[in-house]
């Protein structure tokens, strides 16, 4: 039990407040002083769900499937010895340690299987739900996945490449932006706000010691700029959805609203009332979803949806871009990396992707973002898959995390050499030796990608993959 969850005597009468009919307070403080069900959802971009629930039986974890997410799962697993982090299986990025609640923007915004070229996904750090998009999207199209603070920028990196995600082009920008910068570009856009963290008190006690009334106001007054921002960028006919792990109305009701009283005619309320079973228990009378912590025994958490069905006019900018450092390889060039990576690593490039270069770096953009190329700066585009010399090329990690598959060739690696390669050292397989650079794997499924050097095939894991301790 969390006892010590700190509730302010002030924010509990402003619950009071709002809080529907239906529920009761006493069990509002009750869930909020439980710890959270651990839950897990599998990356489909790696697996399927069907052979990770054959992995996860031969673990005895036991699995509840989440009713909003059929990727998502609550999990029951002995964490005394190795946790879920340190598994073999997630480091390979075959499933997201990801809190149930926070799966219901996405599941939102692909409800009735909804299939989008271009996405937004406006504040994306960590990355549990850019990388549920891309699976979502299944790594076609284009993902912008933004983050406005730097200092997580790096996680949510080594988060898509982990999962093995080649559609997204990153970007490090107050996310005010794109109204202006990119407006009317997206099929589809998420907007996760930034918000005073209400519902996640379950799992960080501390959430609320610095609540006020006040601030949830000042942040509200950020989060109706940002919902302004994510409808320019969208076309008309596209979906947005708006979320926030708040509970208070001033940072999700009153948003979603001033969004419709903004924009009049031009925006449709898309009702998730028949998101999955039982979503009517949430269900506001808009069509909103308000989940409070009792109600699914899960995080607090707000979900809007809508439907963009005119044109807005969006804020004029002034653009300074600068020299763009990447040039698209010539027909000549392109061939040659293929031909090369199909020989000597057994891959093919997927069709949606081009080649691009910047100085000796082959990089595979995909498509659909050519058009916003010259139109706005990214931190970083695609996947790096390879450094050019004279010789030839010298392939990358994300070849291996990003176009392999279970069929591609590799040298198994044993327990003990898959722990030592996921430390960043060197591996011996027994009894082998080989030349040029070579896919190692675990259990199946490709951990990176190495070389040999005699008997010997050392690391080529990036170091913010890297674990040092309490491996599996």
């Amino acid at each position: 039990m969390h006892a010590n969850v700190y509730l302010p005597e002030d924010f509990l009468k402003h619950v009071e407040t709002f809080l529907p009919n239906t529920l009761k307070m006493e069990d509002f403080i009750a869930a909020c002083q439980r710890p959270l069900r651990k839950s897990i959802r599998v990356n489909t971009l790696k697996i399927s769900v069907e052979d990770f629930l054959h992995k996860a039986k031969s673990y005895d974890w036991h699995l509840t499937a989440i009713p909003w997410c059929s990727e998502g799962f609550w999990i029951d697993a002995d964490e005394s010895i190795v946790p879920l982090g340190n598994t073999a299986e997630h480091m390979a990025g075959l499933f997201y340690i990801q809190e149930a609640s926070s799966m219901l923007p996405p599941s939102a915004l692909f409800h009735d299987n909804e299939v989008f070229q271009t996405v937004l996904d406006m504040a994306a750090a960590p990355g549990s739900k850019t990388t549920q998009i891309a699976a979502l999207m299944n790594n076609e199209g284009v993902l912008v996945a933004n983050e406005f603070a730097a200092s997580r920028v790096k996680v949510l990196h080594a988060n898509i490449e982990r999962c093995g995600v080649r559609n997204v082009a990153m970007s490090n920008y107050d996310a005010r932006v794109f109204g202006g910068w990119l407006p009317e570009q997206f099929d589809a856009v998420l907007l996760d706000a930034p918000c005073s963290g209400e519902g996640t008190v379950r799992k960080d006690p501390d959430a609320m010691k610095n609540w006020s009334l006040n601030s949830t106001q000042d942040i509200a007054q950020t989060q109706k700029d940002l919902i302004e921002s994510a409808f320019h960028a969208l076309k008309a006919g596209g979906s947005l959805v708006y979320s926030t792990c708040a509970l208070s109305p001033e940072e999700n009701q009153q948003v979603a609203l001033h969004l419709t009283n903004t924009f009049g005619d031009a925006v449709e309320i898309s009702s998730l009332e028949h998101l999955f079973p039982s979503a009517d228990k949430a269900t506001t009378p808009e069509g909103f979803l308000h989940v409070f912590p009792q109600t699914y025994d899960s995080e607090g958490f707000f979900i809007a949806k809508f439907k963009k069905t005119g044109s807005s006019s969006a804020p004029s900018v002034q653009k300074r871009l600068g020299k763009f450092p990447f040039q698209p390889l010539t027909k000549k060039e392109s061939s040659d990396v293929v031909i090369d990576l199909e020989q000597t690593m057994g891959l093919t490039l997927p069709s949606d992707s081009a080649l691009w270069k910047r100085d000796n770096d082959i990089w595979l953009f995909p498509k659909a973002l050519e058009p916003m190329l010259g139109e706005f700066r990214f931190s970083r585009m695609g996947i790096k898959i390879a450094e050019q010399h004279k010789k030839g090329y010298r392939w990358q990690h994300q070849v291996a995390t990003a176009l392999t598959s279970n069929d591609t060739a590799s040298v198994a690696l044993s327990e003990e050499n898959a722990r030592e390669w996921f430390m960043g050292r060197d591996v011996r397989p027994e009894g082998l030796t080989g030349k040029g650079e070579v896919f190692v794997s675990y259990n199946d499924f490709i951990i990176g990608l190495g070389k040999w050097v005699g008997n010997r095939v050392k690391n080529g894991l990036p170091r913010e993959l890297v674990r040092d301790k309490n491996l599996f």
